[in-house]
């Protein structure tokens, strides 16, 4: 019999829809905060403006700084159909991994707005596409890219927000110390601090940043019945060399977020200190060096809520999610915090 920890059904849970956020607290910090302490089995209920409260003495902060751009962009096929493109990521030789919603073929060009264009070169197993962007018939580099994007995308909002993006998006699906140009989807977890309140905490606190470029494959649902069998994506990463010293030390460490906790993890297994990220966190590939976990509540059977169960247990993380959905918590990228202590 395989263990419960390592079965996909094992991660599974019902969520009424009504508690799936589909835009964010009035202010960042007014969303609920459940706290989980280990040491005691004690659940707490309050919400993120107290985080400072709960958030050990003697314990670090890393958090990521990756910047969502507007990845979601809509162009034509030169038949004039319509068609929907997600950038994932850059792919060496001033190439790009997307998502494109509509029959494209190798050789398929598609017409942007800003002169843009985009020719498919490679269809790719996982549902992915590579293509070559041109601007006036000119293959674009990604920085170059990035700024065009800028004036003509949309904010990519999670595929289970079923509504348009608006202006209020390009704020609220960002973090207020987002600095490095490159996400796709938000680091939820960073998404409840207020300038305010991270000041606050950072003063108090040692803390740096890492960046993590978070891809379109952190929605993608694990499909295996084990879940080691599952093709983790991977993310381009950065570690500084101060977050360096803080993981090389003896402190504590409380990683905001998923994918904070993924590429300090990566590196304490790689020492590399920048590349392609793809660990897989579960209850049998625990956490080495991260302590403490401040994260949002995830989508079922996804390798963000094993990574959760790497840190309580399989059984604990069920307990923790049935809880929540009892006090009526909100779910996914514009809902609410859960703080492992």
């Amino acid at each position: 019999m395989k263990k419960l920890s390592l079965l996909r059904s094992s991660y599974d849970f019902t969520l009424p829809s009504e508690l799936i956020a589909t835009s964010p607290a009035p202010t960042r910090d007014s969303s609920k905060l459940l706290v989980y302490n280990r040491a005691t089995d004690e659940i707490t209920h309050a919400i993120f403006a107290d985080i400072e409260q709960f958030i050990p003495d003697d314990c670090a902060l890393i958090f990521n700084n990756t910047k969502v751009i507007k990845a979601r962009l809509f162009a034509k096929k030169l038949s004039g159909a319509k068609l929907e493109l997600l950038i994932n990521k850059p792919l060496p030789h001033n190439r790009v991994s997307v998502y494109i919603k509509g029959r494209v073929k190798v050789g398929t060009t598609m017409l942007f707005d800003q002169n843009l264009s985009a020719d498919v070169v490679e269809l790719v197993d996982d549902g992915s596409r590579i293509v070559e962007f041109k601007q006036s018939n000119h293959i674009v580099e990604y920085t170059t890219l990035l700024r065009t994007v800028e004036k003509i995308g949309h904010t990519p909002l999670p595929p289970y927000i079923k509504r348009q993006d608006n202006l209020d998006d390009e704020s609220n699906y960002q973090s207020v110390f987002a600095l490095k140009e490159g996400a796709v989807a938000a680091p939820t977890a960073s998404l409840h601090f207020t300038d305010e309140l991270h000041s606050k905490i950072c003063k108090k606190h040692t803390h740096d940043y890492i960046t993590l470029h978070i891809g379109a494959g952190t929605f993608k649902p694990v499909e295996s019945e084990i879940i080691t069998d599952h093709p983790m994506h991977s993310e381009y990463f950065e570690i500084t060399d101060t977050t360096k010293q803080i993981i090389n030390s003896t402190q504590k460490i409380l990683c905001v977020g998923t994918t904070t906790t993924r590429t300090v993890e990566y590196f304490v297994r790689t020492r590399e200190l920048s590349g392609e990220a793809d660990l897989f966190l579960h209850p049998q590939n625990r956490p080495q060096r991260v302590d403490y976990l401040l994260t949002n509540f995830h989508l079922p059977a996804s390798t963000l809520i094993m990574l959760v169960a790497s840190f309580v247990g399989v059984k604990k993380t069920q307990e923790l999610y049935a809880k929540a959905i009892e006090h009526r918590y909100r779910f996914y990228s514009y809902g609410d915090a859960m703080l492992i202590i």
